[in-house]
């Protein structure tokens, strides 16, 4: 009911569009006058002023009504059957009645169960129907008020476009509140790990070993929460990774940009792109398949250790993943620096080279590093190849031949289990998210600072 709601909501609003629309294109015939705004103008008016609020309120309606209908069902219970349950129970026994209520049926449900949901289908449909009714009744009052108000003096541009600021500026503040929540959860989470465990092991410890015991009887270790080997891990793979794609993407980004023909340019670049579509597990396969063994025999032949699962096979392999970012959105920014500054140093006598170093590069620097920040962040989130290719072991080491581990790898691992959420193991992932946080937040305040610096603007 609530797809059908929305669908006639829809074409009310169309449908409103043509009769707004209609009606000032008959009062300027029968007037034989210019009306202030043009006929869409008009007709956008009344479709605005039909679907924003309509749909405003079936979100509304559909959001409250199972807070409503849940309240109304625990009333309508048998007292005798509720009597000593807990919150936590209460959920459990709503949860049953709706299931029941959905033909999902496990064993023989109790009686009052069954009756029970029974009357939960009879007030859902007696909702929905007065939800479809309530919508479309003030669709209706909706159309006859804003229907009147159009006129030939009527500034419907205006209004349209404070409806649609007012719209922008909403949905402005909601991504900002919604950022707020994210930040606010994260902060919440980790200041209770922090109290059951101290800032300063977190942040100087030099072992992570997050296995505690889950219950008194059971054998485990002691836990250790200290984050430097895994942010260590993070750091060099995700260094490796850029290592092998910043050179590489450039390199082509300015091939493309200056060198190539369009021929071969509409050919590379959609190879090149690509790479982005493929998704990481395949490249997990390729890094453990044909990557680290051949690092390893490689190493072999020079008399190096290499780890089966190491950070250079997983970096490397990543370095190829985020090469299209570096490519693409570098090749877009030498492509969007104005020809007149090209022909500009080519009077001045300077070759192609020259021009790309001390022309191109600065004035599209801005494109270049919102590129490689791109792939800075793929890179510290990737989390398939690493545990394909890295391991699951934090170990404090800088050598890429060692296996490592990741951030994002053992936030993944610590919230997959049976461990409570208020235990340390769990939260400690929230710990390791608001750190990785404000390390990515630093990195991206310092690469506008440095793009600030060293950007040349031309006018």
């Amino acid at each position: 009911m609530l797809s059908t709601t929305f669908i006639l909501l829809i074409a009310i609003s169309l449908a409103s569009f043509i009769l707004g629309r209609y009606r000032i294109v008959r009062l300027a015939a029968q007037a034989n006058a210019a009306a202030h705004s043009l006929p869409s103008y008009h007709g956008s008016f009344v479709a605005l002023w039909i679907g924003v609020p309509c749909l405003l309120f079936v979100l509304v309606w559909a959001a409250l009504e199972p807070v409503i209908l849940d309240a109304a069902l625990l009333a309508s219970l048998p007292p005798e059957q509720l009597q000593g349950l807990l919150q936590g129970e209460e959920n459990l026994l709503l949860a049953e009645i709706r299931s029941v209520s959905r033909g999902l049926v496990f064993g023989e449900p109790d009686p009052f169960v069954v009756e029970a949901a029974a009357r939960l289908n009879a007030w859902k449909a007696v909702a929905s129907w007065s939800m479809l009714a309530a919508s479309l009744g003030l669709a209706a009052a909706i159309l006859f008020v804003s229907y009147r108000r159009i006129a030939l003096h009527f500034r419907a541009r205006q209004a349209v476009e404070r409806i649609l600021s007012g719209l922008m500026v909403t949905c402005s503040v909601l991504a900002i509140l919604v950022t707020l929540g994210i930040v606010s959860s994260l902060l919440f989470e980790a200041f209770r790990f922090f109290e059951r465990v101290p800032v300063s092991e977190f942040l100087f410890g030099l072992n992570w070993e997050p296995q505690i015991p889950i219950r008194a009887d059971q054998v485990a270790g002691s836990g250790a929460f200290g984050a430097i080997p895994v942010f260590m891990g993070t750091l060099l793979i995700a260094a490796i990774a850029m290592l092998v794609a910043t050179p590489i993407g450039l390199f082509a980004a300015i091939y493309l940009a200056e060198y190539a023909n369009s021929r071969v340019r509409a050919i590379v670049k959609p190879i090149m792109e690509i790479l982005a579509g493929i998704p990481t597990v395949v490249y997990g396969f390729f890094a453990v398949l044909v990557v680290a063994p051949a690092l390893r025999e490689a190493g072999n032949s020079l008399g190096l250790d290499v780890a089966p699962n190491s950070a250079l096979a997983a970096g490397s392999v990543m370095g190829i993943m985020i090469l299209p970012f570096i490519s693409s959105l570098s090749d877009d920014a030498l492509a969007a620096v104005p020809r007149s500054l090209r022909e500009g140093s080519y009077a001045m006598g300077a070759t192609k080279a020259e021009t790309i170093r001390n022309v191109l590069l600065p004035a599209a620097l801005p494109g270049i590093v919102g590129g490689v920040l791109l792939a800075v962040s793929r890179a510290i989130g990737e989390t398939m190849i690493v545990v394909m290719a890295a391991g699951l072991i934090a170990t404090l080491t800088v050598n890429p031949a060692d296996s490592v581990t990741t951030v994002t790898v053992q936030i993944v691992t610590l919230l997959i289990g049976d461990t409570e959420f208020d235990n340390p193991k769990t939260l400690a992932a929230f710990a390791l998210g608001l750190l990785l946080f404000v390390i990515t937040l630093f990195l991206n305040v310092l690469a506008l600072k440095i793009v600030q610096k060293y950007r040349e603007k031309y006018d």
